[in-house]
Parts: C-alpha cells; structure tokens; sequence
C-alpha cells in the first residue's frame, strides 16, 4: 500500500490541485467579502439602527426629479433644511440643527395638513454625518406628519442632485 500523505506532499500534481481548490475557495470568500462590503456602501447611514426613519420614509432622487418635471404631477412641498442650493421649489430654511431655524421650520409646518407629503433634503455632507435631517425629520414625526420623506442623497447635494442634472432654481 502505498503511502498516501508522502504521495501528497511529493507529487506535483497533487500539492498543484490542492493550491488550485485552496485558491479557489480563498478567491470565493474573498469575493463574498467584498459584495458585503460593497453592499454596506449602497446605504450608508440609512439603517441606523437608532434612526427614527426606516428605509420607506426615503425619497429617491431620480423619482422626485420626474415628478418636478412633470406639469401635470402633483408636487410635495419640498424643505431645504441645510446651507446648500435651492431644488426648483424648495423653502429654505437653513440648518435645521440650529433652534432657531427648527423653530421656523416648525411655523412653516403648522400651516399644512398632516397628510400632505413633505420631503426634506440638507446634502450639505454625507448623509450619516449630517447634523441637520434627524431634528427635522423629528419634529416632522413629532408634529404627527404621515407622509413625510427625506430625499435620499448619501454623499451630498452636489454628487446625487446637481451632477445628475435634476430641477434646480
């Protein structure tokens, strides 16, 4: 009988086939890796688990551009709460993490109904860093809106608004 850890070790095609299935499963799992990754990027900040949104309370820009262009759509009153450019027909408000502009985004809210859609944006930096959407978008649930949304721009105005050519003022 022969001895097959020797055979193993001194055979070339043996250790060969043997660093192929090493690498091939090396090369798998390296692959899985970087789609998780990679998956974690797609929404970075959106499923915070202390969030008060969740993925619904979302707008997509591309979505909120069509309907802006569209004459005949229905528009949702749209709030800049952050330093950055106006979207076509936004009320600016300015940073929403300030007191003093919560309270006049607040007096702008006691105007509407509580159905009507209300979509936020800041874009001023990454959307998990931002200082401005979690105290409006508090205040939105805390004053009982039902359809509120936060226009989903992950790095900042400029990168998932403007460069895509959407509705500006």
């Amino acid at each position: 009988m022969k001895n097959t850890a020797n055979t193993i070790l001194t055979d070339p095609r043996s250790v060969k086939t043997k660093l192929l299935l090493l690498n091939a499963k090396t090369t798998r799992f390296l692959g899985s890796l970087v789609t998780l990754i990679l998956l974690a990027q797609v929404s970075p900040g959106f499923s915070q688990p202390d969030a008060p949104w969740t993925n619904q309370d979302f707008k997509n820009p591309a979505a909120l551009a069509a309907t802006l262009r569209d004459g005949k759509a229905a528009k949702p009153i749209i709030f800049n709460i952050g330093s950055v450019e106006q979207i076509k027909g936004a009320i600016r408000i300015g940073s929403a993490g300030k007191s003093a502009k919560l309270e006049e985004f607040k007096q702008q809210l006691a105007k509407l109904p509580k159905d009507k859609e209300i979509v936020i944006y800041c874009g001023c930096c990454p959307f998990q860093r931002c200082p401005n959407v979690r105290p409006a978008f508090d205040l939105l649930k805390q004053m009982k809106f039902t359809n509120a949304k936060i226009l989903k721009l992950p790095t900042n105005l400029n990168d998932d608004w403007i460069a895509k050519g959407y509705p500006m003022e």
